[in-house]
């Protein structure tokens, strides 16, 4: 019997990623977009198409599918510039409310919700699951929009829909090119000198969306799976796009304060322009701080892999060049 899916952010970096491997996997997919979605890669995938968004409860009810089995809420907003945080809570709290309700209204069985490592909150070290999270006092409004999110999401389980989230920490591949596949346009231009020297975890596409999948079948009710392991620095991802482009990067590690410092004068800048600056206060915090886990929750539970840095910042340039983007 097929599986009938729904997808949010389905042109978005993951989004693409997670419809292309179900139609591959057959299941019967409908894609939610934008009325002023690109859809030139979505179009490619054998996928129903359904224009609406997560902020009009009427058009998530109309879109989604009689019988649909599993709703794939991808779609957010992850902005750190503090002067679009009425949207993103518009987008990340209220989107989610919607698709909560939506889901429930349409007889949806499970709902996977793509959340962030991010929903953990101002942490450091090494973290898991049962890590305690600080996002709710967070002033990043990012990191209290998905907590905020993922709180949503679970109270749901008591409303009768099963719901798994799914927490990525920095995502790198394919059809990436506003999140870290950012960093090969930026060091082609020498726009990357100075960085924060914090450590992220990170992990690649393919690996994020076949835990997706799993996530459908035999993630936890009301469970959460930290999705990433891959530690580095910034240094470190820097350091490896420069040697995919075949150019030298002058890059180095700046002090903590340093940093702060050359946020705060970008953002009042950015008052003046009206224009989102390269390096935000927010980024500033995130960046800065030792954020690392080995997802073995997630390893055990979904069979999702580590890759390595390496293998997905080489499978994000691959792309870039055969789409003759870099």
């Amino acid at each position: 019997m097929t599986t009938r899916a729904f997808v949010t952010g389905s042109t978005g970096f993951v989004g693409l990623n997670l419809v292309q491997r179900l139609v591959a996997d057959g299941w019967d997919v409908t894609a939610l977009h934008r009325a002023t979605s690109d859809l030139t890669i979505l179009k490619t995938f054998d996928a129903r198409r359904e224009t609406g968004e997560i902020t009009d409860a009427a058009s998530l009810h109309a879109a989604i599918p009689e019988g649909c089995d599993v709703v794939y809420h991808v779609a957010g907003n992850t902005s750190l510039w503090r002067r679009r945080d009425a949207e993103q809570s518009r987008d990340n709290v209220d989107g989610t409310r919607n698709v909560v309700d939506a889901c429930l209204a349409r007889g949806v069985r499970r709902l996977v919700v793509t959340s962030s490592i991010s929903a953990y909150g101002r942490v450091s070290g090494t973290i898991d699951e049962s890590t305690p999270s600080l996002a709710a006092e967070s002033w990043i409004n990012y990191q209290r929009t998905k907590y905020q999110a993922e709180q949503i999401a679970r109270a749901a389980v008591a409303r009768g829909l099963e719901v798994v989230i799914l927490q990525p920490g920095g995502i790198i591949g394919r059809y990436d090119l506003h999140s870290w596949g950012r960093m090969f346009f930026l060091v082609r231009d020498g726009k990357v000198n100075r960085l924060p020297a914090g450590v992220r975890t990170f992990a690649h596409v393919r690996e994020v969306v076949s835990a997706h999948v799993a996530a459908a079948h035999r993630g936890e009710n009301g469970g959460a799976y930290l999705l990433a392991g891959a530690n580095a620095s910034l240094l470190d991802v820097v350091r490896e796009v420069s040697r995919l482009l075949g150019r030298p990067a002058p890059v180095r590690e700046a002090p903590t304060a340093f940093v702060k410092v050359a946020a705060q004068v970008a953002n009042l800048a950015s008052y003046v322009t009206g224009r989102e600056p390269a390096l935000t206060p927010e980024m500033a915090d995130a960046f800065g701080r030792t954020l690392v886990t080995t997802s073995a929750k997630a390893r055990r539970d979904l069979g999702y892999r580590v890759e390595s840095l390496e293998t997905m910042l080489a499978d994000c340039h691959a792309w870039l060049v055969a789409t003759g983007r870099i």
